[in-house]
């Protein structure tokens, strides 16, 4: 059984910084693309990004690119965002997705599996 486990959410500062990871467990990451969406409160989940399976591609919403970075640890079967230069709209529920694909996605509705979040707010 496949399952994901989301950590590192936290309060960050205006422009700050944290790091998201994801624990895969009950397959290998190099056999899933996986995904990062988001949800705030009272918003429906949207995509922030995805990896490939061998972790050469990346995909990133616009409200994210240049500011997110996503990238995986196929040793450690982890994947990771990289959040810098927060801004209010980056706060919210992420979530890590994952699906046995070769091809990329973003539509929440081809995502196979689901982790339980972790949740990212906005410090002054």
């Amino acid at each position: 059984q496949v399952q994901l486990v989301e950590s590192g959410g936290g309060a960050v500062p205006p422009g700050g910084s944290l790091k998201l990871s994801c624990l895969v467990t009950g397959e290998s990451i190099s056999r899933l693309v996986t995904a990062w969406f988001r949800q705030a409160p009272g918003y429906s989940r949207e995509w922030v990004s995805t990896i490939s399976t061998g972790g050469l591609t990346t995909d990133y919403a616009d409200s994210v690119e240049g500011r997110f970075t996503i990238s995986k640890d196929n040793a450690k079967n982890t994947v990771y965002l990289q959040v810098t230069n927060r801004t209010p709209g980056d706060a919210g529920t992420y979530f890590c997705a994952a699906v046995r694909a070769s091809a990329m996605i973003r539509d929440s509705d081809r995502v196979r599996y689901w982790g339980q979040g972790t949740r990212v707010t906005v410090s002054s």
